[in-house]
């Protein structure tokens, strides 16, 4: 498998702002622009035959950029309201964490609602590009900053087309933000709130550095703050479909099994409707330069072209599209429950993943956008089961909030000692997607190309590691962590916990067997053939099994055959077709 990091390279350390590198947002801008013109062929031909099968790829969503902006221009009318006055004074900063878009931002709106001025800030914190805590991976992979670097393109533009900009700035907020408020005399900074360590970190340093900061009766005169007085820090809860204030208990006491939460909510709590912004939010401060986004170079890292699989297009404005797509243009959510397992093409689930990740799309604005379809179409338990999936996203951000770092410790939320192997030959037969096993080498090489895989795959690649390696489930989490455009840490890691059999799974010993799977989601074999075309030679039948014709199987099955694993699979859970869990992927 080709990596698609280079050399593990630190941070490369920046002195001048990226204020010197005007060209390189005009360039992204540019290519980002210019990935959205492509052939409507290549986009519908995602099939395994022999000549399509090392070349097709699929952008996500498929239209172009004329058509994604009218899709986005129509549900930003739609969710645009010009009823609600602003009344505050002085200036705001709202600085942009997860959650790159306009569309149901309440920490936006609040800033702008409190201000006459309004300055939005993203920091390109250079911790988000280190390695991670364990095995030293990237934290980042290029193709996931290339597609947060879209988000943030996609994001100034919707700004500025509302009387806004986008301030970018290199380096830790905790030393930007203070800075910032200081020199505009801002009165609050409004912040999505986050859960877990680093980020928690994040945020007690950036109040810590605030509370010194102080303006003179001269620097405030005029704004909403009092002479000396410090900018307040000020936090919004935005990452979830139900809001946490809304919860019938305190999230300490969360229940530790998912359909218990899920049907306490789903009795005793009500979404909340999208937040309506009004069509203009400027005016921002007087600032001569916005500065400009990194190149994946100046972040450490190799640009990774994708070439086969899928392509998803970053942004607000892409993933206003999806939705457009999959609800409205194709009718495929009708259908979702149904085809939601699957592994080969762009259209068997909804691919919201990647866009509720980097907080371009909003959990809320899926559910509203789900029960406008239910209104005007049809309601039936595939439009439930996108609401369902959202549920699960909740469920482990508020887990998060529970167990805090223990999400990440080796014997997860209910400290199981377990005799983990960190053998470093297996895993990266395993990361390399060369462990003589296609579905797995499928999966994986799939993950390294695109930065994306199946739910059902991460299903099956986890138990692999975990049941059938007795590798560190650690080190499969960090890998995911490098590789994944939809990584987050709540979902995750709590996913990771939770396949591992250290999290609040009741059945903490659930196994997934590779012959079992593979007959009953890729029977003819397309989907490894697709990925490891030197299958495609191979009788149909015979792909995810192909004994001497493919490489050496790296271990054996701890149930190798599928009639054997049917009698275990009871024992070892009850019986696949009766869990609703499912990897936590929209």
């Amino acid at each position: 498998m080709a990596i698609f990091l280079c050399t593990t390279l630190p941070f490369l350390p920046l002195t001048t702002s990226f204020n010197s590198s005007k060209s390189t947002l005009s360039s992204i801008l540019t290519n980002t622009t210019a990935r959205y013109h492509f052939s409507t062929i290549a986009m519908n031909s995602f099939t395994t035959t022999t000549s399509a099968s090392s070349s097709s790829m699929q952008y996500v969503p498929e239209q172009d950029s004329n058509e994604m902006e009218r899709v986005a221009n129509l549900t930003f009318q739609r969710y645009t309201s010009n009823s609600t006055k602003r009344s505050g004074k002085g200036t705001a900063i709202v600085w942009f964490r997860n959650d790159l878009r306009v569309l149901d931002n309440e920490a936006l709106y609040k800033a702008w609602l409190s201000s006459q001025t309004l300055l939005p800030v993203y920091c390109v914190d250079p911790r988000l590009f280190a390695t991670t805590y364990h095995f030293g991976f990237q934290k980042t992979g290029a193709l996931r900053a290339q597609f947060v670097l879209e988000c943030l393109a996609d994001l100034r533009k919707n700004l500025m087309n509302r009387g806004l900009n986008l301030l970018i700035q290199l380096g830790k907020p905790e030393d930007i933000i203070p800075s910032l408020a200081k020199a505009y005399g801002a009165h609050t900074v409004y912040a999505q709130k986050e859960t877990c360590s680093e980020e928690l970190n994040v945020e007690r340093s950036v109040s810590r550095c605030l509370q010194q900061v102080g303006v003179s009766s001269d620097e405030s005169a005029g704004d909403a703050r009092t002479s000396n007085s410090d900018p307040k820090l000020q936090f919004v809860w935005g990452t979830t479909m139900y809001h946490r204030d809304d919860l019938p208990f305190d999230v300490t006491c969360l229940p530790d099994v998912y359909t218990q939460f899920r049907k306490t909510v789903e009795a005793k709590c009500a979404v909340r409707s999208s937040i309506k912004l009004p069509s203009s939010l400027g005016p921002s401060p007087p600032i001569e330069d916005w500065g400009c986004l990194p190149s994946l170079e100046q972040l450490g890292l190799c640009s990774q072209n994708v070439s086969k699989g899928m392509k998803f297009v970053g942004g607000e404005t892409a993933g206003l599209s999806r939705i457009y797509d999959y609800f409205w243009k194709k009718d495929l959510i009708k259908v979702y429950k149904e085809t939601r397992n699957g592994m080969l093409g762009s259209d068997y689930s909804t691919k919201f993943s990647p866009w509720l990740a980097s907080g371009s799309l909003s959990p809320r604005l899926i559910h509203d956008e789900v029960k406008r379809y239910e209104n005007e179409r049809q309601a039936n338990s595939s439009t439930y089961w996108v609401l369902f999936e959202l549920i699960w996203r909740d469920y482990f951000r508020f887990l998060s909030v529970k167990y805090g770092n223990l999400l990440f410790h080796i014997g997860g939320p209910r400290n199981v000692q377990r005799n983990w192997s960190q053998d470093k030959k297996l895993f990266e037969s395993w990361r390399d997607g060369c462990t003589g096993y296609p579905l797995i080498d499928a999966n994986m090489k799939e993950l390294s190309t695109t930065g994306f895989m199946s739910n059902r795959g991460r299903q099956i690649v986890c138990s692999f590691l975990v049941r059938d390696m007795g590798i560190d489930w650690r080190m499969g989490a960090e890998w995911f962590e490098t590789c994944l455009l939809d990584y987050d840490p709540c979902s995750n890691y709590g996913n990771w916990t939770y396949g591992s059999g250290v999290g609040n799974d009741p059945r903490e010993d659930r196994y997934f067997s590779i012959p079992k799977q593979a007959q009953t989601y890729d029977p003819e074999g397309e989907y490894v053939a697709y990925w490891l075309p030197r299958l495609l030679t191979i009788p149909r039948e015979k792909r995810n099994f192909p004994g001497s014709l493919y490489i050496r199987q790296i271990v054996p099955l701890k149930f190798g055959t599928t009639g054997r694993h049917n009698k275990e699979e009871t024992s070892l859970g009850g019986a696949r077709r009766r869990n609703d869990r499912r990897w936590n992927r929209n």
